[in-house]
């Protein structure tokens, strides 16, 4: 850095997210043709993106000289329609990953605390810091949140606490009563994130907006995204829901326009497209199925997974994932979240599923 220019101080102890490999990275580093290589790393929709909701950007193509609607009116109407919420309980953003930065603009500041399990999504501690907030970690149990030690971890420092239900980078669940205690003994001065990412995932989730329907839990911010089931991860799409309050607050600190035209025609399509949805689920249930089996078989340790991937305890992460890479196969190794003896794999395809679990077990 220039001896002159001055960084914000916040920024020495924020951590570089680092996101799964792109096939073409690898392709190009090791010379393997881009055909040959599959991505199992990002838990990403193997299926590709809705076919309807790629109808439809495909149509808004023409427009693009135009600026997207500042409010993604029509998307926000049928998402308010579909969750029985008005609309002003929703606010959209360039990814879920947006929300949380929403969250540390309007929460966060130097001297807060903000509460996250030990095998927390990275993000969070990535903008906890860069908004000069401190990170209090709770230890994970069975690599899950304990949320009872979470509720006891909060001060009245505390601005914000993080619970991911189903967990990335575990795949673990938090079961119904156990998350609505929980909600209701995290006390009111603490914004309460609940992330739902791999919501669409479950066969019985747990439904929270009768909270925010309500008014009775007007600190709780929920988080949607359409990167994984809806397969728009390219887009980057995601919304919170909460308080009217609240999502007024977070509308202050987001940029005009940041969400596109394309995204908003795909995302509004993707929503009633039930059939890519159901063969979404049948897929992942299938692969879950598949994983299991195998590494069962062959006596390898791993977490069940209520998501779209699972890890798999390999012995040596960063050796397995590299050797995977040379035979073609992009998996994510968890030493940047203190799971440095595990891999996490993506459910893919019936047909990328078998060259994956063979590549591992050949490796193993």
């Amino acid at each position: 850095m220039p001896a002159r220019l001055k960084t914000n101080p916040a920024l020495a102890n924020v951590p570089v997210y680092k996101p799964g490999r792109p096939i073409e990275e690898v392709a190009r580093e090791l010379g393997l043709p881009a055909g040959d290589i599959i991505k199992l790393a990002s838990n990403e929709n193997p299926l590709g993106p809705s076919p309807a909701g790629l109808a439809a950007m495909q149509r808004v193509l023409a427009q693009l000289h135009l600026y997207p609607d500042g409010n993604a009116f029509y998307l926000k109407e049928r998402l308010a329609e579909k969750l029985g919420l008005p609309v002003d309980h929703l606010i959209l953003g360039n990814g879920s990953n947006e929300i949380i930065e929403f969250a540390g603009h309007a929460f966060m500041q130097p001297g807060a605390e903000v509460v996250m399990s030990q095998y927390c999504f990275a993000v969070y501690p990535i903008v906890t810091h860069i908004f000069g907030a401190t990170p209090v970690t709770v230890p994970a149990v069975r690599y899950g949140h304990d949320l009872p030690a979470m509720a006891q971890a909060v001060t009245p420092r505390t601005t914000v606490i993080f619970v991911a239900n189903p967990n990335n980078p575990t795949g673990t669940l938090v079961g119904r009563d156990e998350l609505l205690r929980w909600i209701e003994a995290v006390p009111p001065h603490v914004l309460v994130v609940v992330d739902e990412a791999y919501l669409e995932f479950l066969d019985e989730p747990v439904d929270l907006l009768p909270l925010i329907r309500s008014g009775r839990k007007p600190n709780l911010l929920l988080m949607r995204t359409f990167s994984k089931i809806f397969g728009l991860a390219g887009l980057r799409l995601g919304y919170g829901i909460g308080h009217p309050e609240v999502i007024a607050t977070l509308e202050k600190v987001r940029q005009p326009f940041n969400i596109n035209a394309i995204a908003q025609a795909g995302a509004l399509a993707a929503l009633d497209d039930e059939e890519h949805l159901r063969r979404t689920r049948e897929n992942n249930s299938a692969g879950l199925r598949f994983f299991a089996e195998v590494l069962t078989r062959r006596g390898c340790e791993f977490i069940p997974s209520a998501a779209n991937f699972l890890l798999v305890r390999v012995g040596d992460g960063q050796r397995v994932w590299q050797e995977l890479q040379k035979r073609g196969v992009i998996t994510r190794p968890m030493g940047g979240y203190g799971l440095g003896e595990w891999l996490r794999i993506s459910i893919g395809t019936p047909a990328e599923n078998e060259r994956c679990a063979a590549a591992l077990l050949a490796v193993l």
